[in-house]
């Protein structure tokens, strides 16, 4: 039967081993994935006093989240708008005023600049006009998303499809469990995001999860987010901290009695994800640093219970995914090194791996190239006619099959290597997102 028109001829590959390791191609990602994406910074129980702050620091920028003397939590660019100083350094703290540690250029908790030294030296100087550059903020169920740039979904619509699965959680009132907690890794920041949503490796690779979930492990694709699953067992397991977790988690009030014992995922476009576990959330973001390299930041989430099995418990939870950590981190340090072999070109998915598909789908969407089983010759995102002209070297096959692989368009529908979309980095008085309730 010969495939639909809207069929897509490489829904059945995976993506190529070059995105992994190629500097030219790290650099259009950075523009066309991470730059518009929502990042976490921090939940807004963290912003609970006026002049609270929390930063972010990815791509070579450093975002400042705050909480105004008015209540309302901001984001802006940890950046003076006088010699570009940094603002305030470390991941939190409070301040009444944000002061330039250069030249004591001094702005309010909204972001206005209200005090600047030999004031009449600077003829020129508008203060309305020079006040801290906004950035997109949004609050959902409590969580702080800050964004670069761009003009796609909300992360409320992104996550809508499992709204009704998250309420019981009560995400607005957790509280942070343990601080910001940064882990360096030598892979590319997509290894680690298609580890996260790869279920066949779950009964080879991690003995201890399929102790305690058996053969209940499930995912599912939404358009914008990959739900994984597993139930606990009553089978005790042999492991220790596993059968400690599994005999003493006490109930929880709040969940449904399907919850219970259950282990929620959620991985969000393009980098992030909360485990929903009935004791504690935690969430993980994977940012990447170079073609390479990432950094895992990582933070736990509770409601507030004093029980002391409840204690014991997540102190369980930690040991259990300390080892799954610890096994995952091995397993893709050694693909990322095989990301790296001129042997490796695409590998075949199958039709069970739809988180895996999902996800190469979207970046193949932003970069066409991302298409070429091969790298094209340097300098392709300066000149992407020469992909339309037929000169890329990509292959649309495994070795021993190789066929030329259709040349993507690169018309108007893509965006350049360095876009400025609604919603980029502007001055206070913009109309563009940037502050929540």
């Amino acid at each position: 039967m010969p495939p639909s028109a809207d069929h897509d001829p490489d829904a059945d590959w995976s993506l190529p081993g070059w995105l992994y390791t190629d500097p030219e191609y790290y650099a259009v990602e950075m523009a066309r994935v991470i730059r518009p994406s929502w990042q976490i910074v921090c939940h807004q129980n963290d912003l609970a006093e006026p002049g609270a702050f929390h930063t972010l620091d990815y791509l070579g920028e450093s975002v400042i989240a705050v909480r105004g003397d008015d209540g309302v939590i901001r984001a802006f660019a940890n950046v003076c708008r006088h010699r570009a100083m940094r603002l305030v350094e470390g991941p939190s703290g409070c301040a009444k005023k944000l002061v330039c540690p250069y030249h004591a250029w001094t702005y309010e908790t909204d972001g206005r600049l209200t005090g600047v030294p030999m004031r009449r030296d600077y003829p020129a100087l508008d203060l309305a006009e020079n006040g801290l550059a906004r950035v997109d903020l949004e609050i959902w169920r409590g969580f702080v998303f800050v964004r670069l740039v761009g003009d796609g979904p909300s992360v409320a619509e992104m996550m809508a499809p499992y709204d009704a699965q998250i309420a019981p959680y009560r995400f607005e009132e957790m509280q942070t469990l343990s601080p910001v907690r940064l882990r360096d890794h030598a892979v590319n920041w997509k290894n680690v995001g298609d580890n996260y949503s790869d279920n066949l490796h779950i009964p080879v690779a991690h003995d201890g999860l399929t102790r305690l979930f058996g053969k209940s492990y499930a995912i599912e694709a939404a358009p914008w987010v990959d739900k994984m699953s597993g139930r606990l067992v009553d089978r005790p397991s042999e492991n220790p901290w596993e059968r400690f977790y599994q005999t003493h988690l006490p109930p929880v009030p709040h969940l449904p009695e399907a919850n219970q014992r259950l282990w929620l995922y959620f991985k969000l476009w393009p980098n992030m994800a909360f485990d929903l576990y009935a004791d504690q959330i935690d969430f993980m973001q994977w940012l990447p640093t170079s073609p390479t390299t990432c950094v895992l930041r990582e933070m736990a989430f509770a409601l507030p219970d004093d029980r002391r099995e409840m204690k014991l418990v997540r102190y369980a939870n930690w040991r259990i995914n300390r080892v799954v950590n610890a096994e995952d981190t091995w397993l893709i340090e050694r693909v990322q090194q095989g990301m790296a072999s001129p042997s490796y070109t695409a590998g075949p998915i199958g039709q069970s791996e739809v988180c895996l598909r999902s996800f190469a789908r979207k970046i193949r969407e932003r970069i066409p190239e991302a298409r070429l089983h091969r790298a094209p010759a340097a300098g392709w995102s300066k000149f992407p006619s020469r992909l339309r002209e037929g000169l890329g070297e990509g292959m649309n096959a495994g070795a021993g099959d190789i066929k030329p692989l259709p040349q993507p368009s690169l018309g108007s529908d893509v965006p350049p290597a360095h876009p400025r979309q609604r919603g980029a980095l502007s001055t206070p008085n913009s109309q563009a997102g940037g502050e929540q309730q």
